[in-house]
């Protein structure tokens, strides 16, 4: 996961089925009563993902074009195409990142929101680093030094602050719509994707999973000089 690079698992375009329970020996989780097709479809996007991170370690970011993915994970351009609008959104999603709203609906309605995300993206990170550990480090490299990847991660935020809105709203009773909600979501948003940046730009010595505590903490009892 986009461990997660922290905020990388929260980061999903279209909501998909619930997932079924991740064992984190088996592998990114299948969403429950996947049919045929539907595995044929996971198998095509995780074989252009992985072909993306081949080439780049081989080649570069820059120097990785669509049709060398395409050809590397024997789809038409085309094809990859359909399943990311852009090259950077290959970069940026995960098989992962459907789980984040339906963990954080299954955390107790009456704990904090803070708290909740604690649990849900510690357990992404410690899943995304049993799966795909270098997967995650070349990610938040790839955030922090090409351009294109960081202003597409930072579009795709809105999507994850919507989501965290909702789930928010229903936690406080307020609409999804208020100032505080909106604004309070998006900076646990920021905060996060900051502490992944924070982690790449320090060659990734520290242990992620702090990261995350550290930026939490702070975020709950506010920064102190």
């Amino acid at each position: 996961m986009s461990d997660n690079d922290v905020m990388t698992a929260a980061r999903t375009k279209t909501p998909e089925p619930a997932a079924a329970p991740t064992d984190p020996a088996a592998g990114p989780a299948v969403p429950a009563r996947m049919g045929l097709r539907e595995r044929k479809k996971l198998k095509t996007r995780v074989a252009i993902r992985d072909a993306t991170y081949r080439l780049i370690r081989e080649q570069g970011y820059e120097a990785t074009t669509v049709e060398q993915i395409a050809e590397a994970a024997e789809v038409s351009p085309s094809t990859v195409f359909r399943y990311f609008p852009t090259k950077e959104d290959i970069v940026l999603t995960d098989e992962y990142d459907p789980l984040l709203e339906v963990e954080l609906r299954a955390r107790p309605a009456d704990e904090p929101i803070v708290e909740s995300l604690r649990h849900v993206l510690r357990r992404a990170v410690r899943l995304g680093f049993t799966e795909e550990p270098e997967v995650s480090r070349l990610r938040t490299t790839l955030m922090v030094e090409v351009p294109a990847v960081r202003s597409r991660m930072l579009e795709s935020m809105s999507v994850t602050g919507r989501m965290l809105c909702r789930v928010i709203a229903e936690r406080t009773g307020r609409d999804a719509d208020d100032l505080e909600v909106r604004t309070f979501s998006m900076a646990l948003i920021g905060a996060l994707t900051e502490a992944s940046a924070y982690w790449a730009e320090h060659d990734h010595e520290d242990d992620l999973g702090d990261l995350v505590d550290r930026t939490l903490d702070m975020l709950s009892a506010g920064f102190r000089a």
